[in-house]
C-alpha cells in the first residue's frame, strides 16, 4: 500500500516539514491513480456494510490540516457512496463557552462512535494541541495556578501524554483510529485562499483573518511536526499524506481506509442455531405466499381501454 510510506513510525523522529506535498517522488501515473481511487471506493461501500453489521469495533478518523488544505473536500468525494447510517461526520470549530467549562477532551468524548460506525473528525482534539499553542493562548485558559504554572513545554507534554492514554483507552475497548494530516505547501495554501476570494461561490469560506495563519504557517507546521511525533504510535498512527495534488491525496486516504477496516476482520454475523433451524419453514411461507401473487397477477384480466365520448358540435 502506498500509503504506509507516509505513516510516521513510534519513536522514529521524523521532520513532516521535510516531507514531499505532492505525488512527484512516487512518479505516479494520474489516470491509473483515478482509476484505482474509484475501485477502492467501490470495495469500501462493500467493506463498510460488513463493518456495520459485524459491530465489534469502531473507527474514528481524525483529519488536521492547516487552513485551505482541502479537509471538506476530501471527506465530500472520499465518503460519497457509503452508507450514511454508519457514518457520522464531526466538525470542531472554536470550542463554545460550555466547551471550555470542561476538559477539552469533553466534547471529543461525546462524539465518539457506536461500535460497527465510523466517526470522521473534521479537526479535533489537536487542536487543543496545536491552535492554541501556535497562538500562544493556553495561558488565557480559566484553571487552577497549579495547572498553568507549568512552562509551556511541560504543558504541552503533559497534553500529548494525555492524548496517548486517552487514544489507547479507546484501542483497549475495541476502537481503531487513524490520523490523517494533509500537508500542503505556502503556495498550495496560497493559491486556495486567493480561490476563495475570486470565486463567488467559495467567497463565504474567506475570512481575513484567514491571512494572519497564512502568515503563520512555519509557526503551525512546527508545532504539528513536535505533536505527530509525540502522538503517533502502533495503535492510532498518524499518515502525514502530500496533499498538493487531490486526486492524490483522496486515494492515499481510501487506501488507508481500506486498510484499517480489514485489520478490524469484519464478518457479517451468523444466525443463532435455533434461528437456523427455522429458514426452511419460513423459505415456504413466503414462497408459497409468492406463488399466490403471481397467480393472482396471472387471472386479473387487464382492463379494457375506455371509448373516448364523441362530442356533438354545436351549430
Amino acid at each position: 500500500m502506498k500509503a504506509d510510506k507516509y505513516m510516521i513510525q513510534e519513536g522514529k523522529k521524523t521532520d513532516i516539514r521535510k516531507l514531499p506535498t505532492d505525488s512527484r517522488e512516487d512518479k505516479v501515473d494520474k489516470d491509473e491513480i483515478i482509476a484505482k481511487y474509484e475501485e477502492n471506493k467501490r470495495d469500501l461501500v462493500l467493506l463498510q456494510d460488513k463493518f456495520y453489521a459485524d459491530a465489534r469495533e469502531g473507527l474514528i478518523v481524525v483529519i488536521q490540516a492547516l487552513d485551505a488544505s482541502g479537509k471538506d473536500s476530501c471527506i465530500k468525494y472520499v465518503f460519497s457512496g457509503i452508507n450514511p447510517q454508519g457514518v457520522k461526520v464531526h466538525y470542531y470549530k472554536a470550542p463554545t463557552a460550555d466547551e471550555l467549562a470542561h476538559d477539552y477532551l469533553w466534547r471529543i468524548h461525546q462524539n465518539i462512535p457506536r461500535r460497527g460506525e465510523i466517526a470522521v473528525f473534521n479537526r479535533s482534539h489537536y487542536e487543543d494541541l496545536v491552535t492554541i499553542q501556535a497562538e500562544d493562548i493556553w495561558k488565557n485558559y480559566h484553571m487552577s495556578e497549579r495547572v498553568l504554572d507549568d512552562t509551556k513545554k511541560k504543558f504541552f507534554a503533559k497534553r500529548c501524554e494525555q492524548v496517548n492514554n486517552f487514544e489507547e483507552y479507546l484501542y483497549e475497548n475495541s476502537y481503531r483510529m487513524v490520523k490523517i494530516f494533509l500537508h500542503v505547501s505556502k503556495e498550495e495554501q496560497t493559491g486556495q485562499l486567493l480561490e476563495r476570494i475570486e470565486l463567488p461561490e467559495k467567497n463565504w469560506k474567506f475570512r481575513a483573518d484567514d491571512l494572519k495563519v497564512r502568515d503563520k504557517y512555519d509557526a503551525y507546521l512546527k508545532c504539528f511536526n513536535d505533536v505527530i511525533n509525540k502522538t503517533s504510535t502502533k495503535n492510532s498512527p498518524w499518515y502525514v499524506l502530500p496533499g498538493d495534488q487531490r486526486w492524490y491525496t483522496r486515494y492515499l486516504i481510501t487506501e488507508i481506509l481500506l486498510d484499517a477496516i480489514k485489520a478490524c476482520k469484519p464478518e457479517y454475523p451468523e444466525l443463532p442455531p435455533e434461528e437456523k433451524e427455522k429458514l426452511p419453514e419460513c423459505r415456504k411461507v413466503l414462497e408459497e405466499a409468492m406463488a399466490e401473487y403471481e397467480s393472482g397477477r396471472k387471472e386479473k384480466k387487464p382492463e379494457e381501454p375506455r371509448k373516448k365520448s364523441k362530442k356533438k358540435s354545436k351549430k
